[in-house]
């Protein structure tokens, strides 16, 4: 209701649109849409697009998973349907979907959090051995849970070792995936470090899911990938049949062990509230002064170091709750704990925003508190169009004082940044963590 209020704006290329015929010389739509589509319309039926993409991602993986909902295929009907050409030019309503979209996001993340519940139970906090051991090695990377799942059993009694990469990392929190005794650790951080990591690391690689890149000639013979990620010239796996991938791993030889760090995840919604009594205490008592959420999308770029700096220069009496990617900037920080309750908490992949959001109910259970009302702080950083999901299921659960960061989205002109700063007040990072820490901490 807030964004109906937006005033249009029409000042050199804040838009492109080339989906028609009339488009612009023939090239695309840069001031004004010749069908009359304003910059900001624009704008809004992009980030629509967007965060339906987001929600496409997870609703596929709980798809795998055999986990429906139909009000989630009926929204992405209607929501690109929205963006079709002389469809929709009504700013209101374009904020109003875009809130939807939101609620959407909340409901698939919760229907994908329940399908790997449901097939591996409920992730607890575990210990994953970081670096290479001795012994042939596939690396995993991707999101999907079944797919590693189904390699472990076709790799179990062997000595094949299966190593995560990036997001697959929660995966080892699962007891149905932790179980498998071929499960050996965690090589690499982020999806960008991948062609660094699979360089270094002479073992097979299988790509389950976005976040792949086009592979180089150094290991391109020895990936794989499947279901919908594709690479030009590597070998696609079809219907869970690994076998090529292992009998790559057995004639790469072996890894050279090396010397190994460790990194905790599985902090599930449970497991973080099972501490409750402890939790209630220790903030009553002034010992916890208040909880940030940190994590989302990394990138390879210098800003993002900011993330690294914010976690590493919070004081002693906070806790910090990560998940997706964004936490490899941090993760191996050893931040201690407040009596037994550990400052750093991993709850898992991007998707996992949801456990972050149960987190946070359950903590205004706790202290009778509405959302905004809690010692509760988001610092979230994005990279692409999931994020965007992620971004509108918080604003669809009323979250404000959000931070976000390292750069706003491109797709938002100044005008919708005006407005979503004026209304929930999201707040851009400032590049200088130090500075944004005393600013949410009142000091």
């Amino acid at each position: 209701k807030y964004l109906g209020d937006i005033i249009m704006a029409d000042n050199g290329l804040d838009m492109f649109c080339y989906q028609c015929s009339q488009t612009a010389h023939g090239t695309g739509c840069t001031i004004s849409g010749v069908c009359g589509k304003k910059p900001t319309v624009a704008r809004l039926q992009d980030n629509l697009i967007f965060t339906m993409k987001g929600i496409s991602a997870y609703n596929y993986n709980a798809n795998v998973l055999g986990k429906y909902n139909p009000e989630i295929d009926a929204f992405l009907t209607k929501g690109l349907y929205t963006t079709l050409t002389n469809v929709n030019f009504d700013t209101e309503d374009l904020v109003a979907l875009a809130l939807e979209a939101g609620k959407i996001s909340v409901d698939v993340m919760r229907l994908l959090k329940d399908a790997h519940i449901d097939a591996y139970g409920e992730p607890r906090p575990v210990e994953v051995k970081v670096g290479a051991q001795e012994g042939p090695a596939i690396i995993v990377t991707g999101h999907d849970l079944k797919a590693l799942e189904e390699l472990l059993k076709q790799v179990e009694g062997t000595d094949i070792k299966v190593y995560t990469h990036s997001e697959m990392l929660p995966a080892h929190g699962y007891p149905g995936l932790n179980k498998y005794k071929n499960l050996a650790g965690q090589l690499g951080g982020a999806w960008h470090d991948q062609r660094t990591t699979f360089k270094k690391y002479n073992a097979a690689i299988v790509g389950t899911s976005n976040c792949v890149l086009p592979a180089l000639d150094a290991y391109k013979e020895r990936m794989f990938t499947m279901d919908v990620a594709k690479l030009e010239g590597v070998k696609t796996i079809e219907d869970y049949d690994f076998s090529e991938v292992i009998e790559c791993a057995r004639s790469l030889g072996g890894l050279e062990p090396e010397e190994l760090t460790a990194v905790t995840t599985g902090w599930s919604a449970g497991a973080i509230v099972e501490h409750a009594d402890t939790i209630k205490r220790l903030v009553e008592e002034g010992k916890i002064r208040r909880f940030f959420v940190v994590g989302g999308c990394d990138k390879a770029a210098k800003h993002n170091d900011y993330y690294r700096d914010f976690v590493q220069n919070l004081p002693d009496d906070t806790v910090i709750l990560t998940l997706a990617c964004g936490k490899f900037k941090f993760n191996d920080l050893d931040l201690g704990d407040i009596e037994g309750i550990p400052r750093l908490l991993d709850v898992g992949q991007c998707n996992d925003t949801i456990v972050a959001v149960d987190v946070a109910l359950a903590l205004c259970d706790l202290f009778d508190m509405e959302l905004n009302e809690l010692p509760l702080t988001i610092v979230l950083s994005w990279m692409e169009q999931k994020a965007a999901a992620v971004l509108w299921a918080l604003l669809y659960l009323g979250k404000t004082d959000m931070w976000l960061g390292p750069v706003l989205p491109a797709w938002c002109n100044d005008d919708i940044i005006n407005v979503l700063v004026e209304n929930y007040n999201l707040t851009p990072t400032s590049g200088n963590a130090l500075v944004d820490i005393k600013r949410i901490l009142g000091e």
